[in-house]
């Protein structure tokens, strides 16, 4: 044994090597956005686990490794959640502990030609079974799903729109997996070599033979951006000055971020009656936000709602996936007592029931989400499929300005605009605020968390159906399916191998007062 594998010996060394291991994928997201990384950032974590002296040594390596990803990828939350991120951390990690057992079931030691391959489809398939699994909302949904780090990669966008975000992390672990046989396996370089030649001919048909978005016209959308103002009341005023800013500009649609409005337009007629003078000044209907308690039913919502020149038009959308611990705390009569460790909700906020798609008028119809529902790619799917020519994304990341999730937050809109062949606006309180055309692409340039401003995009729209929306989540499915015929596969050999296991050629000892079918007789 060299050096490093005996001072990786001590379990306690090699759980945090594994945890910082697991933690290097986030260097691919955004704000490094090290995209190129991706492709071998879980090589040290793979290569690593390979070793593992037995299979729970292995699990232990997965978990801790999980446990490194899912901290590192959320450790924004941690002036929220305080030492509660580290709960999450450990128990959605725990995801991650079958996976680590699989990768040395397919590669420790020196594994076949026939193992290799197997695994280049098993392993990929386990990690999708893993981010479906944590993408549940009531564990904190997709954020971090490794396929997004490629949000700025035409290339990437092109299998989203046919496969999803989910295409991207299958292709992503099985290049991973085959980087690290080359590196660790010399012996078995040629499937690795094949698997990476594989990964590269289905991106490669991706971008020729996929559909692309067929685009004609375009709308004028202006979100306005009125950064960090203190109170619900100063922020309505900064609005509403950022909106008339937007007069005789020829505007389709005014989009302001997630609790744009801190009061119930229903409660507060004069709001309403302002923010239609205001859509009657710019000749536009205004997508607010409200985050309030209604004052036609009980609770709180956060609400997407439109107004028009002659006031509230009727089309609401209450928020349907909340954020845990930020809008609810799951079985809170259990966890309540997060709010006194961080700034968990101190009171439930309701959800939701169904999608809207909302005709704004000037003959375009828009779907709109919620802050971090632009995570879920289903959602959007949806909206795509009722008839939702552009997709709108409301947020706030207020909280965590100086950290990296106003940045990873926008990028998602990317991924949902080239899954749905549908151009998405992000707009935000604070930043950052993007646009994006239909294919993925940046349209005009991104507001900062440093801006306070309205700004005008020129989106292209787009019709026809990409093969996301028409199959959904095909690549999960047949990752799903790959794991079952692995798993009856596996168990009929092992089942095979017990029943053609040659009896003992030495008879049993006998004992001295019996035989061995009646010991004692």
């Amino acid at each position: 044994m060299n050096t490093f594998g005996h001072w990786l010996a001590s379990p306690w060394r090699r759980s945090v090597v594994a945890a910082l291991a697991g933690a290097l994928p986030l260097l691919a997201f955004p704000a490094p956005s090290l995209w190129r990384f991706a492709y071998v950032a879980l090589v040290p974590w793979i290569a690593l686990i390979r070793s593992a002296p037995t299979a729970k040594r292995a699990a232990f390596d997965g978990w801790a490794g999980g446990f490194g990803f899912m901290v590192g990828m959320h450790h924004w939350l941690l002036p929220t959640l305080s030492v509660f991120i580290f709960v999450i951390g450990a128990l959605l990690g725990a995801l991650w502990a079958p996976w680590g057992a699989l990768v040395r079931h397919f590669l420790a030691g020196t594994p076949s030609r026939g193992r290799i391959a197997a695994a280049l489809a098993v392993l990929p398939s386990g990690w999708l079974g893993i981010e479906l699994i944590r993408s549940w909302q009531g564990l904190g949904g997709p954020w971090g799903v490794l396929g997004a780090s490629q949000w700025e990669v035409a290339p990437a966008l092109r299998l989203a729109s046919v496969g999803g975000v989910w295409l991207i992390s299958f292709l992503l672990v099985a290049v991973n997996v085959a980087v690290a046989v080359l590196v660790t396996v010399r012996a078995s370089r040629v499937p690795a070599v094949a698997g990476l030649v594989t990964a590269a001919a289905v991106a490669s048909a991706a971008w020729m033979w996929s559909p692309r978005p067929d685009t004609g016209g375009s709308t004028r959308i202006a979100v306005v951006q009125p950064g960090v103002v203190d109170g619900p009341d100063r922020r309505f005023a900064r609005e509403e000055q950022l909106t008339r800013d937007l007069a005789a500009q020829d505007v389709d649609l005014v989009v302001w971020g997630e609790s744009s409005v801190g009061f119930d337009l229903g409660d507060r007629p004069d709001l309403a009656k302002r923010i239609a003078a205001l859509s009657e000044e710019t000749g536009a209907d205004i997508l607010v936000n409200v985050d309030a308690r209604r004052s036609d039913k009980p609770g709180i919502y956060k609400s997407s709602v439109l107004v028009g020149p002659g006031g509230l038009t009727g089309d609401r959308y209450d928020k349907m996936r909340l954020v845990p611990f930020g809008e609810y705390i799951p079985a809170r009569s259990l966890l309540g007592w997060a709010t006194s460790v961080g700034k968990a909700a101190g009171e439930n906020r309701r959800h939701g029931s169904e999608q809207v798609v909302m005709d704004v008028g000037h003959g375009l119809k828009v779907g709109p989400m919620v802050c971090f529902e632009s995570a879920f790619p289903d959602m959007s799917r949806h909206l795509a499929e009722d008839g939702a020519q552009v997709l709108i994304a409301q947020s706030s990341t207020s909280s965590f300005q100086q950290s990296w999730a106003p940045e990873q937050h926008a990028s998602l809109a990317a991924l949902r605009a080239a899954e749905t062949g549908r151009p998405m606006v992000h707009s935000t309180l604070t930043g950052v605020s993007a646009v994006y055309d239909a294919s993925g692409r940046r349209v005009g340039r991104w507001l900062g968390t440093d801006a306070g401003a309205s700004r005008v995009y020129d989106v292209p729209l787009a019709t026809g159906t990409t093969p996301y929306v028409r199959f959904g989540d095909w690549t999960v499915h047949a990752a799903l399916l790959i794991l079952l015929a692995w798993c009856a596969t596996d168990g009929l050999r092992a089942l095979r191998l017990r029943r053609t296991a040659p009896e003992p050629l030495v008879p049993p000892a006998r004992t001295a007062h019996g035989s061995p079918a009646r010991p004692g007789r």
